[in-house]
């Protein structure tokens, strides 16, 4: 089912879910396939496709994947508990994600051809360049499917783990992030709270 959203509205919706994902309701794999195939036709950085989606169901991996995450989230929170009041909300999902990772029933693990370690920005900028588009697209159908996402990468300190738990080759792969997928309870999505346009936006100069 496509929800009836205007483009203004799926671009200004698509929010990170953590806390309103339906961990009991399965994710159809011929869904999952039209959200990837929209996002093979994202722009890309390269003449070739030099990405990879790899798609995580198995129970025992998405387990063993929760595992990694939490070990980076629990410090993490643990620093961030005294921060700004504004942060409460947002590590009350944090929290409540970690406590249930390993129940959402899709981890989507975006992955590039070759490695940003001791390269020069411009070269990883264009490394990215298509991999993360790519992911948006993925992130944007999925909101028009009434499916929730939200980008993490705790488990990215984790990541040779990570490739040997997906056999990812950890030489010449390197995975961008863990995007947990599954429908959301309700659809229902507002834009979200941002700085004034002009606090952020430069025209001609910083």
């Amino acid at each position: 089912m496509i929800l009836d959203l205007t483009t203004d509205e799926l671009l200004s919706t698509t929010r990170a879910v953590r806390k309103r994902l339906d961990l009991t309701r399965p994710v159809e794999r011929e869904v999952l396939e039209e959200c990837l195939g929209l996002a093979q036709q994202a722009p890309t950085a390269s003449y070739s496709q030099n990405w990879h989606f790899v798609v995580v169901t198995d129970p025992g991996q998405r387990a063993a994947l929760a595992e990694l995450w939490r070990e980076v989230a629990g410090p993490y929170l643990e620093r961030r508990a005294s921060d700004r009041p504004e942060f409460v909300r947002i590590g009350d999902a944090v929290r409540h994600l970690a406590e249930h990772l390993h129940e959402v029933p899709v981890h989507v693990i975006p992955c590039v051809e070759g490695r940003a370690e001791d390269k020069p920005n411009a070269w990883a900028a264009s490394l990215y360049g298509s991999i993360i588009p790519a992911a948006w697209s993925f992130m944007l159908a999925a909101r028009s499917r009434g499916l929730g996402t939200v980008w993490t990468t705790f488990h990215l300190m984790h990541e040779r783990q990570a490739a040997e738990i997906l056999g990812i080759p950890y030489e010449q792969v390197m995975q961008v992030a863990l995007i947990p997928v599954a429908y959301t309870i309700g659809t229902d999505f507002k834009p979200g709270r941002r700085k004034p346009l002009d606090s952020m936006v430069h025209w001609d100069r910083w």
